[in-house]
């Protein structure tokens, strides 16, 4: 396997124009199969699980700490003390409660039976146990905190486990996405002159790779280009770390890092903490975190090394990408064509890749540019859940999700490029659809909030993408608020606060495991999985918006099937009164069945069909020939 730098350099070129865009990619792809030692022309017998497209895929997201304990051996992580040293407290909300793979691999028959066909793991290699200044120390439980690359954290189990999960997943029909994270490392590097570790962030204006030292001093760094040219030559001027602050090493942190590469300072930024804008969104360090300097190709080629080894040694069906949008465009065009050739050269021919592009409500437009100026697949669709929420909690009409989707076509691939994007209601960071509701409507009764929960699931399910579901949705989890109130315990909490919430649709709380399948948002979120993996539409249909309203009330499109053309009329009421309304169809669709809801038996004319939704309903009407 080649190891100069001088290769990995080579899978970072600019970004391919005109006429000449296809050609570079698929340059792209073989120059990455030469690179890692892949066989251009292998070619293995695909099973039935790595054969199914990105498209066809319902997702279900868990985080291996809060979804089941099946181990409660490794609770500690192997390590004795209090709470400070080993992680493990199941009363707080920001330490270890026990979850692990154990408990994921006992619960592959509960996923399964909800209609998922892929499962998003949470981070599952070795964090930093507990991180943060006295009185503010929280543990990676969450597992965003990774100091050894290689192996999984002892929290959660051992590689053994690892590789139990994707077999009994495989065997089950269930891929196995793997949540992975290249910009950052745990905090280990500290700057001797912020030693409270709040450091703001300090630019390359003002603190230039070849600065000064002192009034007289010689230049650092000289010849150094600081400006993300990926040379071997290049950096080989940047000999020292110091430009913006002087980083260190506690003592005994020396090679705390695995692979021993990432213990070098001068693999990092060192400019003190981002704040999320300009160049410190990819140069800055997320909220103390160590940046990784991905312009080098050292890390290219160290990245790409570690996560080719996971899909070889695993054979993992796909990575979600943690905070994307925060590590610089030239990375991911050479990580994301040489990973892609290792998986498939390992029968993995449809490995997916999606990223953490997060933003605000108008966020589709970067989510757009992302997928082009490095060259993406995918990314997390947070336009799409802002839209979805305004719908479903009153705030606004329904036009706001046909402003959405007429931005698909500047993704990369147009539409078609859009439907690969992974959409979502609630996620581990930002909340959950529950809470989003009752903050908006606090009158809401339960009955009302269970039914715009549904529908923004029925959303999810029905438009374009490829549909996430976070772990506890189906069984009403509600939140209490983003971050760490909206990661509660499947298996049962012991957390005051998760307890003290009030659940939708029944009237248990989280003090008591979770995993029936009798729970009226199971049951529909079920009925919308089994639709969708039965309907070729709904999973790779263009979209055609039939319908919407500047207010509360109806939304429709019609998904076109991929093979024959016949449309699946998908109709949305996001009003608290039913709606009656006549919709543009295909002149030649006369007749429909209903997949889901109550559909008309027939148009009443020729290109319209007269359509009635109850209050916060919906409907999937297939048309028959």
């Amino acid at each position: 396997m080649p190891s100069s730098v001088a290769t990995c350099a080579a899978l970072r070129p600019a970004r391919p124009k005109g006429s000449l865009a296809r050609f570079a990619l698929q340059a792209g792809a073989a120059l990455a199969a030469l690179a890692f030692g892949v066989s251009a022309q292998a070619a293995p017998v695909l099973s039935a699980v790595a054969a199914r497209p990105v498209q066809d895929e319902v997702i279900y997201f868990l985080l291996p700490d809060r979804f089941d304990n099946g181990d409660p051996a490794n609770d500690t992580g192997g390590l004795s003390g209090d709470r400070l040293h080993t992680g493990y407290d199941p009363t707080a909300t920001g330490f270890y409660h026990g979850g692990d793979l154990a408990g994921v691999i006992r619960r592959l028959d509960y996923i399964k039976s909800l209609g998922a066909t892929a499962v998003w793991v949470g981070p599952v290699m070795k964090n930093r146990p507990v991180q943060g200044p006295p009185g503010h120390e929280s543990a990676g439980y969450h597992g965003y905190w990774i100091t050894d690359f290689t192996q999984v954290d002892p929290h959660f189990g051992t590689n053994a486990d690892f590789a139990r999960l994707v077999q009994a997943a495989h065997a089950r029909g269930l891929k196995i996405y793997m949540d992975i994270v290249i910009n950052h490392t745990a905090d280990v590097i500290h700057y001797r002159e912020c030693p409270t570790g709040d450091c703001p962030y300090r630019s390359r204006a003002d603190y230039p790779y070849q600065r000064h030292l002192g009034v007289d001093g010689a230049p650092i760094n000289p010849g150094f280009a600081g400006d993300g040219v990926g040379t071997a030559d290049n950096f080989a001027h940047l000999v020292r770390p110091d430009y913006a602050y002087t980083p260190y090493l506690d003592a005994g942190d020396e090679h705390l890092k695995v692979p021993d590469w990432l213990n070098d300072p001068l693999l990092y930024h060192n400019r003190g903490n981002s704040t999320f804008a300009g160049e410190s969104s990819t140069m800055g360090d997320f909220g103390g975190l160590d940046d990784v300097m991905t312009e080098n190709p050292r890390v290219i080629r160290g990245m790409i090394d570690i996560y080719a080894d996971w899909v070889r040694r695993f054979h993992v069906d796909g990575f979600r990408v943690d905070t994307a949008k925060h590590v610089d465009p030239a990375f991911w065009r050479a990580f994301v064509p040489a990973i892609r050739a290792v998986a498939r050269d390992q029968g993995l021919p449809n490995f997916a890749i999606f990223g953490e592009v997060g933003g605000g409500p108008d966020n589709a437009v970067y989510q757009a540019r992302f997928t082009r100026v490095a060259d993406y697949p995918a990314t997390i669709d947070f336009g799409f859940r802002f839209a979805v929420i305004d719908a479903v909690s009153g705030k606004g009409g329904t036009d706001r999700l046909e402003d959405l989707f007429a931005v698909d076509t500047l993704y990369a691939g147009g539409e078609a490029g859009a439907r690969d994007l992974v959409t979502f209601v609630s996620n581990h960071d930002n909340g959950r659809i529950g809470w989003f509701v009752r903050r908006a409507l606090p009158q809401a009764d339960d009955a009302q909030v269970l039914a715009r929960v549904t529908l923004a699931h029925a959303m999810m399910f029905g438009l374009r993408g490829v549909p996430s579901v976070y772990a506890g949705d189906e069984q009403g989890f509600p939140s209490g608020g983003d971050d760490q109130a909206a990661r509660e315990d499947q298996f049962g909490s012991k957390v005051p606060a998760y307890n003290a919430e009030r659940l939708i649709g029944t009237t248990t709380t989280t003090a008591t495991a979770h995993f029936g399948t009798d729970h009226p948002l199971f049951r529909a979120i079920a009925d919308l999985a089994r639709v969708r993996s039965a309907t070729p539409a709904l999973r790779r249909g263009q979209q055609i918006v039939r319908a919407r309203s500047a207010t509360p009330g109806l939304f429709a499109v019609s998904r076109i099937d991929p093979v024959d053309g016949h449309e699946v009329l998908v109709a949305f009421n996001t009003a608290a009164t039913p709606v009656t309304a006549q919709i543009e169809i295909d002149v030649a669709t006369t007749r429909f069945a209903a997949l889901i809801g109550t559909c008309p038996a027939l148009a009443n004319a020729p290109g319209s069909v007269r359509l009635e939704l109850p209050a916060l309903g919906y409907a999937i009407c297939e048309a028959r020939k």
